[in-house]
């Protein structure tokens, strides 16, 4: 199991790939092309793959820029007159603290050909949602029984050493323990339950690891069997011929919508509206439904794939559950020095 010495090492060549990485936006800015960040991995090949010919024939040059949530928004404080990226792609957490600090603008449905293809729940007034992130368990089933829920990783010998967590950068974490806290706390915010976990097992602590996508490479290995994750990262490990399976916990799976959002100070507002259209299009969430993405489509004209509706089908869209990220934010700077300040200890 990898040990914490190694995930610090493993920040500083995340650190220095980030650097290396912000190199993009300014090749494409350089250029005059629009600048759309996306999740690294399966995200970013797709969306490359994919949105880049119909954005480029609706006369414009796209140029896909990998980051993570939290890297997009430092990004773009960095710089709020010229910013980073013309468009960002978050959840709510995210999406919470880029309105309160005035980066991202709401839009005019009006320009947007596919918004009436949009359920309601999808027509954000700060950017369209392009899927549903639905989070839970991921393990392997050749080396683990298939857990119940959370409570189930703490207490059963048999995920012992096998376990794998990552910080509260991480939106599936904070889910995740936001679910354990309610667990073996008081609620949603009793996170000194969550952090007392840690703290009794060196295991547990042990098992942590910087990102999803470390994560995903020590399941690869075979080092891990179980971590906190999604319907995506489930299909994108099935593409690699791995077996693994999802499980929606006992206590329920939370949900994060996934929103493209224009840039406060954008200079190619024209491209980032195709740009939106293009990862609306039917036959663009069409082809995401497929392995190694397998995105939730929100355009209601794409048919769900039985893989797709045996997670989440069009009628249970309504009831999804959304945790309070405008409380959750409130926090989460502290729990993320609290648990750090535990993992390095």
């Amino acid at each position: 199991m990898t040990d914490f010495r190694l995930n610090r090492r493993m920040f500083g060549l995340l650190a220095a790939g980030a650097a290396a990485s912000s190199l993009l936006p300014s090749m494409a800015r350089a250029s005059g092309g629009l600048v759309a960040a996306t999740f690294p991995g399966s995200w970013e090949d797709a969306y490359r793959s994919v949105l880049t010919p119909l954005v480029k024939a609706a006369g414009y040059d796209l140029t896909v820029a990998p980051a993570l949530s939290q890297d997009q928004l430092t990004k773009v404080m960095a710089s709020p007159g010229a910013p980073a990226f013309d468009t960002l792609l978050i959840s709510p957490g995210q999406m919470a603290t880029a309105i309160e600090h005035d980066l991202i603008v709401k839009i005019d449905p009006t320009r947007l050909k596919n918004w009436s293809k949009l359920a309601p729940a999808f027509q954000g007034e700060y950017g369209p949602t392009v899927t549903v992130q639905i989070d839970g368990i991921v393990y392997n089933p050749d080396l683990v029984p298939k857990p119940k829920g959370y409570r189930d990783l703490f207490e059963n010998p048999a995920y012992a050493g096998l376990v794998s967590w990552t910080g509260f950068d991480s939106n599936t974490a904070v889910m995740a323990y936001t679910q354990i806290a309610k667990i073996f706390g008081t609620g949603p915010e009793d996170m000194d339950a969550v952090f007392k976990l840690f703290k009794d097992s060196a295991d547990l602590r042990a098992g942590v690891t910087d990102t999803t996508n470390h994560q995903m490479a020590l399941y690869q290995q075979g080092e891990i069997a179980v971590f906190m994750g999604s319907t995506n990262n489930v299909a994108h490990l099935k593409s690699l011929g791995l077996n693994a399976d999802f499980v929606q916990p006992e206590t329920g799976s939370p949900a994060s919508p996934v929103n493209i959002h224009l840039t406060k100070g954008s200079a190619n507002v024209d491209a980032a509206y195709a740009y939106m259209d293009a990862a609306l299009d039917a036959g663009a969430q069409a082809t995401f439904q497929s392995p190694p993405t397998e995105m939730f489509p929100t355009n209601a004209d794409v048919e769900l794939t039985p893989n797709i509706s045996s997670v989440l089908t069009r009628d249970q869209v309504a009831g999804l559950a959304y945790p309070d990220w405008v409380s959750i934010n409130k926090y989460r700077d502290e729990w993320t020095s609290t648990f750090i300040a535990l993992i390095a200890s």
